[in-house]
């Protein structure tokens, strides 16, 4: 695959310094509090960006870890990404020859894989290995390898990477997945905006990040349109020129404080909230009981007094969207075990997701894990101070709802996770009179 340098198999991550929370429950939330860009969009976005060699500027781009993993491995590409100001990414992928992403990339950030469509659709090559992230449940690449075959790629597996090639140029086709996939549909999207000829995507994805990548992708002067709640058809264009653009609020963080404030019996204002993004999930708090009210870029929520009995059992079921998202079914869980009854939650997405349940268990939820995809919760429950461990970002956030609403004091190991995708999380609660602090594994003096 050309004379590029030799590569390098052998897998020595960067050493992660592990951290707690430790958090001091039974205090209301109050005050107002800023939504950062969404995680999920701002990833496809940089990735987006090397479909052209014109410079790409973000706003509102997220400071989280996850970002900065992202910003690394393109500038190991030999992209350049400057960071001007807070919140503010600038990329230029003017002299990409370095087109190999090893295994401490994919191994820190599943999105990672997200540059197989660009770079493989400018390029014609690329080697990329199997990504890691979070672990809830198999999330298997095959559907983006099958999409990248279904317009003209040649792909092999070897010792843990794909290699990929597309001789002289991607051609347009028919990608047809056989469930809804975000990540898969965002691939093929990438990859068709520069193929040879006409792509029809479906079923694709739905979500907000998924339009707000097409809409990015406009502005560079590619042909993409949603023709249908489930196509998305592309007419691929010999180049793209360079663009701005604003990244949407995360609503998965808006979900967060929502609940925050909620099972706090708090009196929170999110600012720069999506309300319109989150329509089941406004939906289900409403009919658990939950006070809130929609501005036009603001989420006003009055919670509960704790102990109340003011909150109902509901049966929620994730789906995609605009279903209930399956990122904020953990945040969710929390708000259930303060809810007079049983809810029953069917997580229809991913297969270890209900693990973390265990952990809530330990701080006096009555929760039961039926199966990998089936539990039960019973309330009114109350929370007590615990020991647990953060197994992936969405139970970490999660983790820290319930030791908020709890009584006493929770230690959350593995607090380093939330920063994947959280920007500032416990500076935000501190904001909203939580007491939370964020140490070192083994320490007692704050590092917040």
């Amino acid at each position: 695959m050309g004379n590029e340098r030799p590569f390098h198999w052998e897998f020595r991550p960067e050493p992660i310094e592990r951290e707690i929370f430790r958090i001091e429950g039974g205090r209301p939330l109050s005050g107002r509090v800023p939504i950062s860009g969404a995680k999920n969009a701002a990833l496809k976005l940089l990735a987006a960006a090397t479909l052209t060699g014109e410079r790409c500027r973000f706003s509102n781009v997220p400071e989280i870890e996850d970002v900065r993993v992202m910003a690394e491995t393109l500038r190991d590409l030999g992209v350049v990404v400057d960071h001007p100001a807070p919140n503010v990414y600038e990329v230029a992928s003017g002299d990409v020859d370095w087109l190999f992403v090893p295994l401490e990339a994919a191994a820190r950030m599943r999105a990672s894989f997200m540059l197989l469509g660009p770079l493989l659709s400018r390029f014609g090559r690329v080697i990329i290995s199997n990504p890691g992230g979070d672990r809830i449940g198999r999330r298997p690449v095959n559907l983006h390898v099958d999409a990248m075959r279904a317009l003209g790629a040649e792909i092999e597996y070897r010792n843990g990477y794909y290699f990929a090639r597309a001789p002289g140029r991607l051609r347009g086709g028919e990608v047809r997945f056989p469930f809804v996939s975000v990540m898969g549909t965002e691939n093929a999207i990438l990859a068709a905006t520069l193929a040879d000829g006409h792509t029809v995507i479906r079923p694709a994805a739905r979500e907000p990040e998924v339009d707000d990548l097409i809409a990015f992708l406009g502005k560079m002067g590619a042909e993409v349109e949603r023709t249908a709640p489930d196509t998305v058809e592309v007419e691929g264009r010999k180049r793209l020129r360079g663009a701005d653009h604003r990244v949407i609020p995360d609503r998965i963080e808006a979900g967060t404080f929502v609940i925050a404030a909620a099972v706090t019996g708090g009196r929170v204002t999110l600012e720069g909230a999506p309300c319109d993004l989150l329509g089941a999930f406004i939906e289900t708090v409403g009919r658990v009981g939950l006070e809130l009210s929609c501005g036009r870029d603001t989420i006003e929520v009055r919670g509960a007094p704790p102990d109340g009995g003011a909150y109902r059992a509901v049966d929620v079921e994730t789906a995609p969207y605009p279903g209930f998202a399956t990122d904020l079914q953990p945040p969710m869980c929390v708000l259930l075990s303060q809810a007079v009854g049983t809810s029953r939650v069917h997580e229809t997405i991913f297969e270890d997701r209900l693990e973390w349940l265990v952990e809530l268990a330990r701080m006096g939820a009555a929760v039961t894990i039926e199966d990998e995809h089936h539990a039960t919760i019973s309330g009114p429950a109350r929370l007590h101070g615990a020991e647990v461990e953060i197994g992936d970002l969405r139970a970490g956030a999660s983790l820290i709802l319930a030791a908020l609403a709890a009584s006493g004091t929770t230690t959350i190991h593995g607090a380093h996770h939330v920063h994947r995708g959280y920007e500032n999380i416990e500076g935000k609660f501190l904001g909203l009179g939580a007491r939370i602090e964020r140490l070192a594994e083994g320490t007692t003096d704050s590092s917040s």
